[in-house]
């Protein structure tokens, strides 16, 4: 008697009943992070699932400051074509329905986020920003969206994104044109006087994110991360 169909079966059904026994999140917005069950989730580990799910978190993040940047700078998205602000950051997102495929993918991330500074860039400087760092983290998982028990992370490079966004950050909250002016306006005060600080906050979830999985990655790899800074100023990149 052939055992492989049956042990599958079990495993299926075994999956199916974790599945089920699990519990949702009750959100303030109503939406639910539970999935339904593949039989691709058997080809995976429990730090698969891990890295999935802080894959789509710091893409869901990256998704919002876009959004609130174009928010924050109307002129950017206009400069595009646009008729919204919700239609530029939907657009710049959607290749990562088949990201495989997209040419977008292999942009020069580097270069890609220092023309947003440049006093002589006439194009969209949000969504410059906002691809550079898009293409960048996607490289940090090796531009891969799906996760199995033989697919390789490293940990390196998840640190090294980490450390390139605190430096664009740095960047964003600092660079003035010559007027004296923010590039592009991100945290700031609103007429009373009450700071806005929601960038902030999301660019730290990111960051957190990305070094906590970073941590996770290493732990499994036993590959150990070797730390660096950016110097800022230059603006030059740690390696992904």
């Amino acid at each position: 008697m052939n055992r492989v169909p049956v042990l599958l079966a079990c495993l299926s059904t075994a999956a199916l009943l974790a599945a089920c026994s699990a519990q949702p999140i009750q959100r303030k917005d109503g939406s639910s992070s539970v999935r339904s069950f593949s039989m691709k989730e058997l080809a995976k580990g429990d730090v698969d699932t891990v890295i999935e799910i802080h894959q789509q978190e710091i893409l869901a993040i990256l998704k919002s400051l876009t959004l609130k940047l174009y928010r924050r700078n109307p002129n950017e998205w206009r400069k595009s074509g646009f008729a919204s602000a919700d239609e530029a950051a939907t657009a710049l997102f959607k290749p990562l329905d088949h990201w495989h495929l997209e040419p977008q993918k292999n942009l020069p991330w580097e270069t890609v986020l220092l023309e947003p500074w440049r006093a002589d860039f006439a194009g969209d400087r949000v969504q410059s920003l906002m691809n550079g760092l898009l293409v960048m983290h996607m490289a940090a998982f090796n531009h891969q969206t799906e996760f199995y028990l033989l697919t390789e992370v490293d940990a390196q490079k998840l640190y090294n994104a980490a450390r390139n966004t605190e430096a664009v950050v740095w960047k964003l909250s600092s660079a003035r044109n010559e007027a004296g002016e923010p590039v592009l306006l991100s945290n700031g005060v609103d007429g009373k006087g009450v700071p806005n600080l929601s960038f902030e906050r999301e660019f730290g979830k990111l960051i957190g994110i990305q070094d906590t999985l970073a941590r996770i990655v290493e732990d499994k790899s036993n590959r150990a991360i070797r730390f660096g800074e950016v110097n800022v100023a230059s603006m030059v990149f740690l390696p992904i």
